[in-house]
């Protein structure tokens, strides 16, 4: 089975290796797609639109049995707060499975910028005095002292919109 994930992430790229990890023979290209949303995507409906936009257009770049798409935004969730949020999309070219990830508040010094315009990724990177944060743990790595980081949660997401091609249990 060929798995193309639109996108050049190695975080991404590896989440989703460790998804599809259990199927025989299964191997995971990176194909490098634009998502067709903004930089910093917001709110659930934008970053799940971004997840299946690379879903897609890594399906339709050829030779796929699958694409895969997976997206970071932030968003509300109703409160005041922003919450950081994930998305995963998986195709066959017909239909389209779709899984969250884990949720984190992000703390209000992080978020006033993020709602200022600035994108997460190099918040964290100036807020943190780190460099890479995205490509690495992560900002709920971060946030969570190093007990969740940005593959695992992205692997989760994965695993989940994938689990419907890979059970019976969806009919």
């Amino acid at each position: 089975m060929r798995v193309g994930i639109g996108s050049q992430n190695p975080v991404k790229v590896t989440a989703t290796e460790q998804a599809i990890g259990p199927l025989p023979g299964a191997t995971v290209d990176p194909v490098d797609v634009a998502s067709g949303v903004p930089d910093q995507p917001t709110g659930l409906a934008e970053t799940r639109a971004g997840a299946e936009t690379r879903a897609r257009r890594a399906y339709d770049a050829g030779g796929f049995d699958l694409g895969v798409g997976v997206e970071g935004g932030v968003a509300s969730l109703g409160s005041d707060d922003l919450y950081l949020v994930m998305w995963a999309a998986v195709t066959d070219g017909d239909r389209v499975e779709l899984a969250a990830g884990p949720s984190i508040r992000l703390p209000d010094h992080v978020a006033a910028r993020v709602r200022d315009g600035e994108e997460l990724g190099p918040v964290m990177d100036d807020a943190f005095d780190r460099d890479g944060v995205a490509r690495d743990e992560g900002a709920i790595g971060v946030f969570t002292g190093g007990e969740v980081d940005r593959t695992e949660a992205l692997r989760t997401a994965v695993a989940g919109a994938l689990g419907p091609f890979v059970t019976s249990h969806y009919g």
